[in-house]
């Protein structure tokens, strides 16, 4: 018998606008989700924080008040609807830990309905309207892969997408996907001169991961305008996509609609590719000690 490391798996990418309302977005993830289990989709990958609109725009501490424990409400929600549905799903959440101990966590849960366990984001950026410093404490968990009912997946989020050693790291653990829960867009002000640049090279840094690991990768973003009475608002880009283990993007979504795109991925094709392209075969680990180092120079 194929061992499901090795046995194909349809992927569900669920893109969509956020309301103000934490219930509503909730309900919307849940009929999404059975939309792509309807659809054939057997692991379903959410976007980044998809309770709420994305509320790092401005540091506000009542904000906090949006987070939750894991497990807690969401992931109870999660995983009757994944044992209901038979699928695995990667939900992106606003996590207390403790009092004053924040993390932006995904939470995995099995096609039993059991949470397999979480990764917490790593990489905490800090840009104007992107203050996820003021919120989140970087995670201490590391980089993890885990064995679900229909395959080995490895979870990292948004602004970790841009960094090579998190997806090494996952890959080396031997899943057969990186799933990117997102949220990233343009400010309205940037859109006109930099944009096309700045969504090209968030692509294209994605699709390396694929080629330099020979793995699937998946990007799940929001779409929408979101702003508050004092910023000026982002643009949620969307174009969610699925890459191939060479970089080939097999499906893509709009860059403004609410979409679910579902797609087959196949883990023998990684075999195939890595063949070919043997990148792990010929890395010189002996020589790569100083990439842990802040900086070369003095």
């Amino acid at each position: 018998m194929t061992p499901v490391s090795q046995r194909p798996f349809r992927v569900g990418l669920v893109q969509t606008a956020c309301s103000v309302d934490p219930a509503e977005n909730l309900e919307k993830a849940v009929g999404k989700i059975r939309e792509a289990a309807a659809a054939g989709a057997q692991i379903i990958c959410l976007q980044e924080l998809f309770r709420s609109q994305y509320f790092c725009r401005k540091e506000d501490a009542d904000l906090f008040d949006l987070a939750e424990p894991i497990p807690g409400e969401s992931t109870a929600v999660m995983g009757k609807i994944a044992k209901e549905l038979d699928v695995v799903i990667v939900a992106s959440l606003f996590e207390k830990r403790a009092e004053g101990l924040y993390h932006n966590t995904a939470a995995i849960l099995d096609a039993t309905g059991d949470l397999l366990g979480v990764y917490r984001k790593m990489h905490i950026p800090d840009d104007p309207l992107y203050y996820e410093k003021y919120y989140f404490t970087p995670g201490d968990l590391g980089f993890k892969a885990w064995d679900t009912k229909y395959g080995r997946i490895g979870v990292l989020v948004c602004w970790d997408q841009w960094y090579p050693e998190g997806a090494r790291l996952t890959a080396m653990q031997g899943a057969n996907i990186l799933f990117y829960p997102t949220a990233i867009g343009w400010h309205p002000g940037e859109k006109a001169e930099y944009g096309p640049r700045q969504l090209d090279a968030w692509q294209t840094i994605q699709r390396g991961h694929a080629i330099a690991n020979g793995i699937y990768v998946a990007a799940v973003n929001r779409v929408g305008f979101e702003q508050g009475p004092d910023d000026t608002g982002i643009e949620f880009w969307g174009n969610s996509f699925l890459a191939d283990p060479q970089g080939q993007v097999l499906a893509k979504a709009s860059v403004d609609r609410e979409e679910i795109l579902v797609h087959e991925c196949d883990p023998r094709e990684m075999d195939t590719v890595r063949r070919n392209w043997p990148f792990f075969r010929d890395r010189r680990i002996d020589h790569y000690g100083e990439i842990t180092k802040r900086w070369l120079q003095k």
